[in-house]
């Protein structure tokens, strides 16, 4: 009779589906296969590190800054330390919450984001350097790679050939300042302007005005031409000559001590004879009443 029930299409379907739903409740509410699956299940969470940005390129000198996301995909809250792998003479610093930290707590299925800030060794060359980055908790460790790219630097120097910042000008004249201006940096200089902050009334005028382009460690002169008006009171008096262009800036101050001319002299010490001459003559003509 069962047989006969069981022959017929869909009640053999109805009968086979029942079977399956009965067994997958069993094992659903078994203690022992629901523990074994929850820990498989907690055995394939693994927490993540990443960047936004893996590869940062920037010249020598500046800092390299990265943002990271520490994922803690377990079931309980960890405490992660943080470390770098760094070529010799680098350093890297940790910030959160605009604190620096070394070390930092993340809640079970939450997530923290990590500021690194890489600064290179004064005496990195342009190339480009590998760093792994480090999270290690008491259940796992995390590691994530990044690149650093150094790509030179612009720098550049004005001075002097001597190395001398002080002239002496007569007043109302006109004096000629070499100057040298050099890539000091490791990329090409390219379109340098040279500009002057001098007293009220002066003036400064460069040949050339401009250098078009300047190769690492390559120097060129310029004549600076300081004019000082009439009458300018003597003493010392600064004035600023800059070169600059889109990527280095340098200024060198200079110390211009300014004198008295010739004739100005002269006819300061006519007006001082006179002036003594009049008194005499007046002493002379008033003292005998």
């Amino acid at each position: 009779m069962l047989f006969n029930y069981l022959s017929k299409p869909n009640t053999f379907k109805c009968f086979y589906a029942s079977i399956n739903l009965i067994f997958f409740v069993i094992l659903g509410f078994h203690p022992t296969l629901n523990a074994q699956n929850q820990d498989s299940k907690e055995k394939d969470l693994k927490s993540t590190f990443s960047s936004d940005l893996i590869n940062i390129e920037t010249s020598i000198g500046q800092v390299f800054r990265y943002t990271t996301t520490l994922q803690n995909n377990t079931s309980e809250d960890q405490v992660y330390q943080l470390t770098t792998k760094v070529p010799e003479g680098w350093r890297g610093i940790f910030k959160t919450k605009g604190k620096q930290v070394t070390s930092i707590k993340v809640d079970h299925g939450k997530r923290e984001i990590i500021n690194l800030e890489l600064f290179p060794s004064y005496e990195a060359k342009p190339d480009k350097y590998k760093v792994s980055v480090i999270a290690k908790s008491l259940k796992e460790s995390l590691t994530l790679n990044l690149e650093a790219v150094v790509s030179g630097s612009y720098e550049l120097k004005i001075s002097t050939p001597s190395g001398r910042l002080s002239e002496k000008i007569t007043e109302g004249d006109q004096e000629e300042i070499l100057l040298t201006i050099k890539n000091t940096g490791s990329l090409n200089l390219n379109d340098i302007e040279l500009n002057s902050k001098t007293p009220p009334k002066w003036s400064a005028v460069f040949k050339p005005s401009k250098i078009d382009r300047l190769s690492p460690g390559e120097t060129k002169n310029i004549t600076a031409i300081l004019t000082v008006p009439d009458k300018t009171i003597a003493g010392d008096y600064m004035s600023t000559f800059t070169a600059k262009n889109a990527n280095s800036k340098d200024e060198a101050t200079f110390r211009i001590s300014v004198v008295t001319s010739l004739a100005s002299g002269v006819l300061g010490a006519l007006i001082i004879l006179t002036a003594i001459i009049v008194v005499y003559i007046l002493i002379r003509k008033f003292g005998r009443r």
